[in-house]
């Protein structure tokens, strides 16, 4: 049987106790984007122009955003309780993590950091030579593309699906447990991932994931 090699973790919502750090930031300026949601869960826009939208409303009240002023308010993004532990615990099973989220690079770099996460990936910001943002977004996790990132990253690390196990929280995150041998729903948001998911986290206690962890065929 195949050994546990690596786990994919979604981020907002899971590794950090905020639902969405794009929201996060939002919240910063008294602002949401509701419109901009709702056109892309109807397909009207992409993933580039949703972000493109969120920059927008970020600039009409700072019109001279830079990435240290982003930096400064997801600071305060707490991260899950027991994540420390959930980490320390893989780490010392020899366990590969990596971060596929939707969410902010610059948050995903910070969690990396903080709980020694070897790799993360998450959708960023073009920025000017003064670090201001242009308005334009880069898309290196599409919402609905998890899976085939997923896929890449197994590929580049030479670990298959049946060594790996993923945790999530919403519906966008069964991608990843369709690229694992086992996927854990984290305080689930939705019908969906519950059924995509081979266990179930309904307590706020990331380490708990390590239980769920246990149940990985041939540990």
């Amino acid at each position: 049987m195949s050994v546990l090699r690596l786990v994919a973790f979604d981020m907002d919502g899971t590794l950090v106790d905020v639902s969405s750090s794009f929201a996060a930031v939002h919240e910063h300026f008294g602002e949401r984007n509701p419109d901009g949601l709702r056109r892309f869960l109807a397909n009207e826009i992409d993933d580039a122009e949703f972000i493109r939208s969120d920059i927008a409303i970020w600039r009409r009240h700072a019109p001279d955003l830079a990435v240290e002023d982003l930096e400064r308010i997801l600071e305060g993004v707490p991260l899950m309780p027991g994540a420390r532990r959930l980490f320390d615990g893989l780490r010392a099973r020899g366990v590969r993590t990596v971060i596929v989220s939707g969410g902010i690079d610059l948050l995903a770099r910070r969690v990396a950091r903080e709980l020694g996460i070897d790799l993360a990936l998450a959708n960023g910001f073009r920025v000017a030579p003064d670090g201001r943002l242009t308005g334009e977004g880069i898309i290196r996790v599409p919402i609905h593309g998890k899976e085939k990132v997923l896929a890449a990253l197994q590929e580049q690390l030479g670990i298959g699906p049946p060594e790996t196990a993923s945790v999530g929280n919403s519906e966008i995150d069964v991608g990843l447990f369709r690229r694992s041998r086992l996927g854990v729903a984290f305080l689930p948001e939705d019908a969906a991932v519950r059924r995509g998911a081979n266990a179930i986290v309904t307590e706020r206690d990331l380490s708990k994931v390590l239980d769920a962890l246990a149940r990985f065929p041939g540990n």
